[in-house]
């Protein structure tokens, strides 16, 4: 090589004037590397340590788990960023009671994006009904059968009718906590009328009314909303200044019976008041029993001593109508059988006895064996 050389100079060992004397003798230079810094040396040792104990089977599984953790994060770090730009999360409530979180993506159009409003609303859960029940296989009552006919057929007098009655405990807690379906009739209401038009078709009478023969044809069509033409279609209220009226302590007390009414009447003292037996005591204390009778019985009862001031009969709580809406006691006596579930607007259940009759079975037996039994 002719010339002279351009020599590397190294970070610390000699100078350039040294170099060049080496370059006069005819030596090439020779091109020296930097020097390794500390840091690099300390890199260095860590990676020979690293090997040293990677051949082990422990130290080495120990150091796969560890890149491998190390690679999942990132993994999910990376993919949680990307989600974050394209999908967006949608909180929807339903019936101010229920959260519902939506994924969506949002596609982005020019600078601005979409709003896209969701709206979701589930239907309300449908209304308990009672269905009815069966009593279980082997149950007496399933077993029950009646007896053969008289084989005297020129027998007269009353016959008897054997039923199979529940005793009262399991009468009272097979009670149906719910209402029963309804699916045909669902909202009544009752015309009132403030001027009584007495010229129709049919004819009528203060009480219940003047419906046209058309309108009483109607009613007998059941729909599912209906007005139909009833009893005490005057005053504020069913007792009060209708025809048949009741004093307010009596239509206070009425109002208060929520569960189950025997209702009876007598009327003009035709009939003895019969007093009920079989009755629990349950029965006496949650039932309503209410015997209707007019001005002439009350009169009748007060003078043989039966009739107290606290107006019961025994177990019969009488309530006394005044101004009758019809002559005929018979025909007044059918306004409290009829319209029981207007004079106890909160009762559940109503049982109605002839003046006549005697009840010797508990409310709660003849409940469930007549209604709600395989209902």
């Amino acid at each position: 090589m002719t010339g002279g050389s351009l020599g590397i100079r190294s970070g610390s060992y000699g100078s350039l004037d040294k170099q060049l004397q080496n370059n006069n003798n005819g030596v090439s230079p020779i091109q020296s590397a930097r020097k390794p810094s500390k840091m690099l040396k300390e890199k260095e040792r860590l990676f020979h340590w690293i090997c040293k104990f990677a051949g082990r089977k422990k130290v080495g599984m120990l150091f796969l788990c560890l890149i491998s953790a190390a690679v999942f994060v990132w993994v999910l770090y990376i993919g949680k960023g990307e989600d974050e730009q394209g999908v967006s999360v949608e909180n929807i409530s339903v019936n101010n009671s229920i959260t519902i979180s939506y994924l969506g993506s949002l596609q982005t159009h020019g600078p601005q994006s979409n709003n896209v409003t969701f709206s979701l609303a589930l239907p309300p859960p449908p209304p308990a009904v009672f269905l009815g029940y069966t009593l279980p296989p082997g149950h007496p009552c399933n077993l029950f059968t009646l007896p053969p006919p008289p084989a005297d057929k020129k027998r007269t007098g009353p016959r008897p009718c054997p039923v199979c009655y529940l005793p009262v405990e399991e009468a009272i807690a097979l009670m149906p906590k719910v209402p029963s379906d309804s699916p045909v009739l669902k909202n009544l209401t009752y015309i009132y009328e403030e001027n009584l038009s007495r010229e129709t078709e049919f004819g009528g009478s203060d009480f219940g009314g003047y419906p046209t023969l058309k309108q009483r044809s109607d009613s007998y069509d059941i729909r599912e909303s209906m007005s139909v033409h009833c009893g005490f279609v005057g005053g504020s209220k069913p007792g009060r200044n209708t025809g048949y009226d009741m004093d307010e302590v009596d239509l206070h007390d009425m109002e208060q019976c929520h569960g189950v009414v025997v209702a009876s009447a007598i009327f003009g003292n035709f009939d003895e008041i019969n007093q009920p037996t079989n009755i629990s005591d349950y029965s006496k204390e949650t039932v309503c029993f209410y015997m209707f009778i007019d001005e002439v019985t009350e009169a009748y009862l007060r003078s043989s001593g039966k009739l107290g001031s606290d107006r019961k009969v025994g177990i019969w709580r009488t309530v006394v109508v005044h101004n009758p809406p019809y002559t005929d006691g018979r025909r007044t006596g059918k306004i409290p059988k009829l319209l029981v579930h207007r004079m106890f607007p909160n009762a559940r259940f109503s049982l109605w006895i002839d003046g006549k009759l005697e009840l010797v079975v508990d409310p709660y037996q003849i409940l469930e064996r007549y209604y709600y039994h395989d209902k």
